[in-house]
């Protein structure tokens, strides 16, 4: 269904994502090829920045270009298998994001809190099984989920009210009702909840000790502590909004705010998110 309980708000919404999502590729994409191309940026930190460039592009890229076409189609219809292919690869990239941000934080701790440490800590064998890691459990979460999902009995609405194939409005959509699917769902929700927790909590922890550490540094070195704090904060602001976002979504029942809200909110981890990681 999209967007269309607005129909007056159409064509602005189309130019907004329109401009949003160009602002996505060309940024991220042009963050791989910068990083790919100057060898003074064959370092730890821009390993990491390009992977999750790609995974942002992946990401945006999964659910964007549908969303504007759907803005011209008069009846937009999605096959099972298609819902299927898109509700997988937007799990995969959503949780590999997680896991990369978990990453970047430990290693933006390690680089500031030990310094002296990070060239024995942050070797290119362990940041590489680090990413690899994030890929193996993003797309790993992401198989578990959408086949336990897609097993489920959809009989009777096939009217998807979003502009995307996500957990709340399909399971409205579900007629199943056997204690086997929601005991296995409930069970799969609680381990991906605790790895979603675990990642918060990492990130929490290593911007605390940042944050200690920063107001350490000794007044007369304003320029390393401004420089610290410019490179954390903003990190931090889109990891609270990407992290706010998904907690508002999937922890509140469907009585809690109103289903175009529920749209609203998702643009911001869908969309926005990606073209804010390139700009900062």
């Amino acid at each position: 269904m999209g967007f269309r309980a607005h129909p007056e708000l159409q064509l602005l919404l189309f130019m907004v994502i329109l401009v949003i999502y160009m602002i996505t590729v060309f940024g991220n994409l042009g963050m791989i090829l910068l990083i790919k191309g100057d060898s003074h940026l064959h370092t730890p930190m821009c390993f990491f920045f390009g992977n999750l460039s790609l995974v942002d592009f992946c990401y945006s890229s999964v659910i964007a270009p549908n969303m504007l076409m759907n803005f011209w189609v008069e009846n937009p219809v999605i096959s099972f298998s298609a819902c299927a292919t898109q509700f997988f690869f937007f799990g995969s990239f959503a949780g590999i994001e997680g896991f990369l941000l978990a990453v970047m934080a430990y290693d933006r701790y390690v680089v500031i809190c030990k310094p002296l440490l990070y060239t024995v800590t942050m070797s290119l064998r362990l940041n590489v099984l680090l990413v690899l890691a994030a890929y193996l459990a993003g797309f790993l979460k992401a198989a578990i989920h959408t086949g336990f999902t897609f097993q489920l009995s959809f009989c009777h609405l096939n009217v998807i009210n979003h502009f995307f194939c996500d957990t709340p409005p399909l399971l409205k959509l579900s007629c199943s009702d056997t204690r086997v699917n929601e005991v296995v769902i409930f069970a799969f929700a609680s381990l991906k909840n605790f790895f979603f927790s675990t990642c918060l909590l990492i990130i929490l922890s290593s911007y605390l000790y940042i944050l200690i550490a920063t107001l350490r540094i000794h007044s007369g070195a304003s320029i390393l502590r401004h420089k610290a704090f410019s490179t954390c904060t903003s990190r931090l602001m889109v990891i609270t909004i990407f992290s706010g976002t998904i907690l508002f979504t999937y922890l509140c029942s469907s009585s809690c705010y109103p289903r175009d809200q529920d749209k609203v909110v998702s643009v911001f981890y869908t969309v926005i998110i990606p073209t804010l990681n390139p700009l900062i």
